[in-house]
Formats: C-alpha cells, structure tokens, sequence
C-alpha cells in the first residue's frame, strides 16, 4: 500500500520587507531575501509584490522591490 504524502504542519509568519538597489529590480530582491535571512531562520517563500523607482532630477536613481516574505515558527 502506498503511503499518502501530506503537507508538513506548522505555523508561518508573513512579512514584508523592502530592497533596494542601484542596479536593478532583481539585485533589490535579492538583497532584500538575504539581508532578511541574516536575522530570520527557516524562510521558505518570497514572494514580490509591488516594484517602483525612487527619481531624482528625471533620472532612476534606486530600484525597490516590496517582498513578501514567509518563515516557519519554531515550536
């Protein structure tokens, strides 16, 4: 008989955290997931939300992205 495979239990928290970077969307993501991991155990999804640039004198001087960010509770 085959066993039934089942979801792991556990509790998630959801955050969102905001990266920034000078040279792209994906850099201010990324930096945003590894700054976060610096401090947070057991992330497990990261999800982007909302995209912008921060102008300055007409010209992109900072990509950002909002990331929502989730991490198992530990028991």
């Amino acid at each position: 008989m085959a066993k039934s495979k089942t979801a792991p239990s556990g509790i998630y928290r959801v955050t969102e955290i905001i990266g920034v970077s000078a040279d792209s969307w994906e850099d201010a993501a990324k930096r945003a997931v590894e700054t976060a991991a610096k401090s947070l155990r057991d992330l497990r999804v990261a999800e982007v939300c909302k995209l912008d640039m921060k102008i300055e004198g007409g010209k992109v001087v900072a990509y950002r992205a909002k990331v929502s960010l989730s991490f198992k509770y530990e028991a």
